[in-house]
């Protein structure tokens, strides 16, 4: 059974022994927030921690611009969401494979423009989870978006990483972003130009340090990157797999809606026809293999199991264990 633990207390199962382990450092003030933003996972020898970069008040139309609004209101109701706006998740994950340290995505970093305050939280959560930048050997990005690649262009941070770092993108991703096409999104004023602005940036920083694939790669033994497209050409996910236990890291593939809903299209997608084909397809392999879940827009801590519904799905969220 896969095994997992809250980083703020104790549990019954056998309980991690790496950098991975919530511990406070010798001196280090205990955290000052108020809930948890960091929750790890064993998936057979593979350590999995989830961090939380905060969050992103978005408009809802976001979650399905194609849908009938009664039927999204409708939606909107039964999950106690407010109509008009509410805030996403934004989580990112370091996972620990043998030496190997990898960050999946790395958080939102700080964007002034946009006046998103509460997220870009990765690097001092990191921090306080006792994760030296220094350590991480490899980076995987799922796409270039500002809110996964921003966290390594926030002042200072570069500097810390080691020189031989490694960052996983697939080629189409890279590709895309030279001349990326917005004609089918539906993002909130400003985005489209920050998201551009971040991309070009990150790949004119990093242009050493990335190591391009096609269609899949094995970053880690078990970790495994796969790209989907569909949210954007060169959308990816990262499988973790030791022993019996299995864990899909999927990125924007799925949002909370997509389970009950998952022919809406999303904002930022920038092909939402080929993201839903690809978000059904994730879903029902999930369905039938019962591992755990986790994604970068669902609310923190983002780990469960999803089930068939009739013609949809349903999020099985875990069962916290301390």
């Amino acid at each position: 059974m896969t095994q997992v633990e809250a980083t703020a207390g104790t549990m019954g199962h056998q309980r991690t022994n790496t950098s991975l382990k919530n511990t406070q450092r010798a001196g280090r003030p205990a955290t000052q927030e108020l809930v948890p933003s960091r929750y790890a996972v064993k998936v057979g020898e593979i350590e999995v921690l989830v961090i939380s970069d905060g969050v992103l008040p978005l408009p809802t139309t976001m979650l399905g611009h194609n849908a009938n609004p009664t039927e999204r209101a409708a939606w909107l109701d039964n999950m106690f969401l407010p109509q008009e706006a509410f805030d996403w998740a934004l989580n990112a994950v370091v996972v620990r494979s043998g030496a190997q340290v990898i960050l999946i995505d790395a958080g939102l970093g700080l964007d002034p423009e946009l006046n998103l305050p509460r997220a870009g939280q990765l690097v001092q959560r990191l921090e306080s989870a006792g994760i030296d930048l220094g350590s991480v050997t490899d980076v995987v990005l799922t796409h270039m978006h500002m809110d996964h690649v921003g966290g390594l262009l926030v002042d200072g941070v570069k500097e810390k990483l080691r020189s031989d770092l490694r960052i996983h993108v697939a080629a189409a991703e890279v590709k895309f972003w030279e001349a990326p096409d917005f004609t089918h999104v539906q993002m909130p004023p400003g985005f489209p130009d920050a998201l551009r602005a971040a991309a070009k940036r990150f790949a004119e920083e990093y242009h050493d340090q990335l190591r391009l694939f096609d269609e899949e790669h094995q970053v880690a033994p078990g970790v495994v990157v796969s790209r989907t497209g569909g949210h954007t050409p060169g959308h990816s996910v990262v499988r973790v797999a030791s022993g019996k236990d299995r864990l899909m890291f999927a990125g924007d593939a799925v949002f909370a809606v997509g389970f009950e809903h998952p022919d809406w299209f999303n904002g930022f997608e920038h092909d939402p026809e080929e993201a839903a084909r690809v978000r059904v397809r994730l879903l029902k392999e999930l369905a039938a293999t019962g591992e755990l879940l986790v994604a970068t827009h669902m609310p923190f801590p983002s780990v469960g199991h999803v089930a068939v519904d009739g013609d949809a799905f349903r999020w099985v969220p875990v069962f916290w264990d301390y």
